[in-house]
């Protein structure tokens, strides 16, 4: 077998970006509230300014008072996780989301269809880049070492397990995947790289670091397997953009409404089919949301047609008041295959 680990490390960030006209503009990701509110994430913009990740959101904002500050929403991140492995499901039968900020993807079955490791991997980044995910690749013969790999050397590529073991023994401590503790402890012993650790018997090492994270190691070298829970593609699409503000002027919709069907194209690729009907919602402060029904004449997941046909009709729409906020709705989606 051979695993490809996506690594996603801005995950949360990258979700609230990509959602919006002013992308480029200094953002910052919260938690908590009040005083006690502490910035996780900033993005390049915001770092531009001094805005760092554990500041307090007061001295972020003494920093920069123009930053835009968005609450941290662990429930959108997760859906934003979820979303992704069904669009992983373009490259694998295969794939896991058990880790955070993470995908796992069985590839070597997929390698006829796509042409080898290269031509897999470039399409995977460019389906990225276009989807507006910051990312690291790596492949290897199991999960665990592609994990790891992923982090620390992105475009890594292990065929067998003959390389594998120079690969990974080559690799820091620190970025082999050991808790923190346990690689301060290792360094304290003089043991700085894993080839280190490999060379030492299997019984000493246990007794210097414990069965966890020796367990761990046989993972990494393929010793041991591990069995994954694989992720199922929903049967429904519903996926919502909150706008930054209200607005009832048809062209400030365009962009989260464009972004909303690329990503509904995404998802149906990774069904390998179309779809014929769907629903928007136009969400307003106020009473139900204004909805537009799309129906098709056949199967289409092209996004750009989608976006064509969508905003014929969005045009011919009237309003009622200022939207905050857009929800794709379909449940008669092509039977997953």
């Amino acid at each position: 077998m051979q695993w490809a680990c996506i690594s996603l490390p801005q995950l949360a960030l990258d979700d609230v970006l990509r959602r919006r006209a002013d992308h480029a503009a200094p953002l910052v990701l919260f938690e908590g509230a009040g005083s006690r509110a502490r910035v996780r994430a900033a993005n390049a913009a915001a770092q531009h300014h001094g805005l760092r990740a554990g500041q307090s959101l007061t001295a972020a904002r003494a920093l920069h008072p123009r930053v835009n500050a968005v609450e941290h929403d662990a429930v959108a991140v997760e859906r934003c996780h979820d979303f992704l492995a069904a669009w992983a499901y373009r490259y694998s039968s295969q794939v896991c989301r058990t880790f955070p900020q993470t995908l796992l993807l069985e590839v070597r079955a997929s390698f006829r269809l796509f042409g080898g490791w290269a031509a897999l991997q470039a399409e995977l980044r460019r389906d990225l880049a276009a989807l507006g995910f910051e990312h690291r690749i790596a492949a290897a013969p199991n999960p665990h070492a592609a994990l790891v790999l992923a982090g620390a050397r992105d475009g890594c590529a292990i065929e067998d397990a003959a390389h594998l073991l120079d690969a990974l023994g080559t690799l820091p401590v620190e970025r082999s995947g050991l808790d923190a503790a346990c690689g301060e402890s290792l360094q304290r012993m003089g043991l700085r790289r894993l080839h280190q650790l490999f060379m030492l018997p299997r019984a000493e090492l246990g007794k210097r670091i414990g069965a966890e994270a020796l367990l761990h190691l046989d993972r990494l070298r393929g010793a041991t397997a591990t069995a994954l829970d694989f992720h199922q593609p929903p049967d429904v699409f519903d996926q919502r953009i909150e706008l930054p503000f209200n607005t009832a002027s048809h062209e400030s919709l365009l962009f989260p409404l464009r972004r909303l069907l690329r990503d509904f194209s995404a998802f149906l690729a990774g069904r390998a089919g179309g779809v014929q009907r769907f629903t928007l919602a136009f969400e307003h402060e106020r009473g139900e949301p204004t909805e537009i029904r799309i129906g098709l004449l056949a199967p289409e997941r092209d996004p750009e047609l989608l976006f064509a046909i969508t905003r014929a009709r969005l045009d011919r729409t009237r309003l009622r008041e200022a939207v905050c906020g857009l929800r794709l709705i379909s449940e008669e989606l092509p039977a997953f295959t």
